[in-house]
């Protein structure tokens, strides 16, 4: 069974950066595009970044010129660096594959707030 490891959250003022890592065991990243959500209190899980096998980046409006997908395919390791950081990214960072998602990790909480 796949597993995802999401990792890097924490607390940062408005204005700060979190490089967020999600690495993954039983599967090679590098066969699929991944994808980064987030899924804040109350609200449905949204999809905010992701990139394709080619390397290919897409953003949802919100974070655009923000945040920044990448992945390392030696380590299996897709990341997202998240800077300018607002209140209204607070939420709960899950990373997958884009077509049929496998089971969910714990997540990384990211908290903005002075």
């Amino acid at each position: 069974q796949v597993q995802l490891v999401e990792s890097g959250g924490g607390l940062v003022q408005p204005g700060g950066s979190l490089r967020l890592s999600c690495a993954g065991s039983r599967t090679f990243f590098s066969g699929y595009d991944m994808g980064w959500f987030r899924q804040a209190p109350g609200k449905q899980r949204e999809l905010v970044a992701t990139i394709t096998i080619s390397s290919i980046a897409t953003y949802v409006d919100s974070v655009k010129g923000r945040f920044t997908i990448s992945r390392d395919n030696a380590k299996n390791t897709v990341y997202l660096q998240m800077n300018t950081l607002k209140p209204e990214d607070t939420a709960v960072y899950y990373c997958n594959r884009i077509s049929r998602p496998w089971d969910w990790g714990q997540g990384t909480q990211v908290t903005v707030s002075s």
